[in-house]
């Protein structure tokens, strides 16, 4: 069979059976990222990337300066300290205290090898403090290797789309887990991805208070600090702050990531802040693995230490001077990254003119916010369908099955790839697309 397609038929093909996954549709990030750059290498031909959340901005520059500093300085020869470096959990304490109104001593603020390492090493912690309990609900959808860390570690997980569950229905869909008595912990992304639906106040207070309730640990992945943009939370230490569920329980702890906000990816930063509650926290269970019950200190020289032995010590000064000047109003965290919403807006409009639909379109009453992902779905195609097809005509996603997303005809696009530049290309493909793909 051959066909007439905007990248050629037969190396699209070729290269999809090479990566071996029957299903499309369950191919992970990186795979998916594996199989565009083979055909961008094989065909000399540029990609609509949407299938991978990795910044398209330049790092935030006083960082860059800083990490230079410190190089110059000779830090790359030394281990930095397993807790952070002085400075830097300092300037996380205030971060805590200017943009999300929270008072968070900075023994309770580390540095992860990105917030990828933080959950793992959360989850190696905080699901094992009960001996009775067996592992994590995920408000989905959600980060697929969220859930690959709880199977690789052989814990259990839950899950349930909360699209169907906002506002008070929120509440009884969670007790019906949490009834169990099995749940450790509670993990969600807010912003989301990858619907970009937020979490409101009073859904927030819900979480909190049944985590208060049934004890379990909430595990905030604020991987789009900030990136919210119906309000400005970049004044530090005046309102509106970043949306929070550490305001209504003490069971918190929360993963800051460097990557997006900042975009400092590159250098695998990240930040985890434990409630001072949780951090001084005994739990007799957790001797099962480490030497001490206490919560903090289990998790940075039981769990961190394990894992990596701490952050990269040149980024850890980085990521202090970029939080002292935000902390000190000289860095505004949002401004550089509202280009992500102008390029949300531009997108979604060409995929509806080209006959797609938004599949998480509302926040319950509201429109949903132009941010970092969106959704979209085609008539006739589920989303492995339509992730295959798209290829055919230089796009890439991912497919919102592998999120526990229930809205399998859809697809998660990231727009930070995408540059304002190549906007014109994508209209031309979604318009060919849709030529060759007719609907009513």
């Amino acid at each position: 069979m051959s066909r007439e397609t905007p990248i050629d038929y037969h190396t699209v093909t070729s290269k999809i059976n090479e990566l071996g996954i029957c299903d499309l549709g369950l191919a992970k990030i990186r795979e998916i990222v594996k199989v565009v750059n083979e055909i961008e290498t094989a065909t000399g031909e540029k990609y609509i990337r949407m299938e991978m959340g990795v910044p398209g901005l330049e790092p935030v520059n006083v960082g860059t300066e800083a990490e230079i500093r410190a190089l110059e300085n000779g830090v790359a020869s030394k281990y930095a300290n397993i807790e952070g470096v002085a400075e830097l959990k300092q300037e996380i304490s205030r971060f805590c205290k200017l943009f999300l109104d929270l008072d968070v001593s900075p023994a309770a603020c580390v540095p992860t090898v990105g917030s990828m390492q933080g959950s793992i090493a959360a989850f190696l912690v905080a699901n094992r403090n009960d001996r009775n309990r067996e592992g994590t609900l995920f408000l989905d959808p959600g980060f697929p290797v969220q859930k690959q860390q709880c199977i690789v570690l052989g814990h259990a997980y839950r899950t349930f789309d909360v699209y169907q569950y906002r506002g008070e229905k929120l509440q009884d869909k969670m007790r019906e887990s949490l009834d169990t008595g099995l749940v450790s912990t509670i993990l969600y992304s807010n912003p989301n991805n990858p619907s970009w639906i937020c979490f409101t106040e009073d859904e927030l207070k819900i979480i909190g208070d049944l985590a208060t309730e049934y004890d379990v640990i909430v595990i905030e992945d604020l991987a789009y600090f900030g990136m919210d943009f119906r309000k400005d939370v970049s004044e530090p230490g005046k309102p509106p702050f970043q949306s929070t569920v550490a305001k209504y329980t003490k069971n918190y702890l929360l993963l800051i990531s460097c990557s997006k906000t900042f975009s400092y990816a590159g250098q695998r930063i990240g930040m985890m802040v434990m409630s001072d509650y949780i951090f001084n926290r005994r739990y007799p269970d957790l001797l099962r693995y480490y030497t001490t019950d206490r919560f903090g200190h289990s998790m940075i020289y039981g769990a961190l230490y394990a894992l990596s032995a701490g952050a990269s010590h040149s980024a850890q000064y980085a990521v202090a001077a970029i939080l002292k000047a935000a902390n000190d109003g000289k860095f505004n965290i949002v401004d550089e990254v509202r280009e992500y919403a102008q390029r949300a807006r531009i997108m979604k409009e060409s995929f509806t003119r080209n006959g797609f639909s938004i599949v998480y379109d509302r926040d319950i009453d509201k429109p949903l916010a132009d941010g970092f992902y969106f959704t979209f779905s085609y008539p006739g195609f589920t989303g492995a369908m339509l992730l295959r097809e798209l290829l055919y005509y230089g796009i890439s996603a991912i497919s919102l099955e592998i999120t526990g997303s229930e809205r399998i005809e859809g697809l998660r696009a990231c727009v930070s790839q995408v540059g304002l530049d190549q906007m014109s290309l994508l209209e031309r493909r979604l318009r060919r697309f849709r030529k060759d793909h007719p609907v009513a």
